[in-house]
């Protein structure tokens, strides 16, 4: 059941787009490959431990952390410049 203008399971299919971007961001960001020993922001050194959690790991946590601050934050709701949505 749709409601305003909005065709019947064009509810559902927003919902499914939204998932499916998370996904496709989820995915872009992930690490892989070998890890590097020394930190590319700060030249420290990164712990084998986290070398060992983390495959592909080219920052140590305190970098990491910064960059995860500053990045953009991931929308959780999907605008696709719907009638739907602009109703909203």
């Amino acid at each position: 059941m749709a409601s305003g203008w909005a065709r019947d399971g064009a509810i559902q299919d927003q919902i499914d787009a939204s998932v499916n971007d998370a996904v496709q961001y989820a995915r872009q960001n992930l690490i892989s490959g070998a890890s590097a020993e020394y930190c590319d922001e700060c030249d420290c050194e990164i712990p084998q431990a986290r070398r060992l959690a983390l495959p592909g790991v080219r920052y140590c946590v305190a970098c990491q952390s910064e960059l995860e601050s500053q990045g953009k934050k991931l929308n959780a709701v999907n605008r696709r410049a719907s009638k739907d949505s602009q109703l909203r």
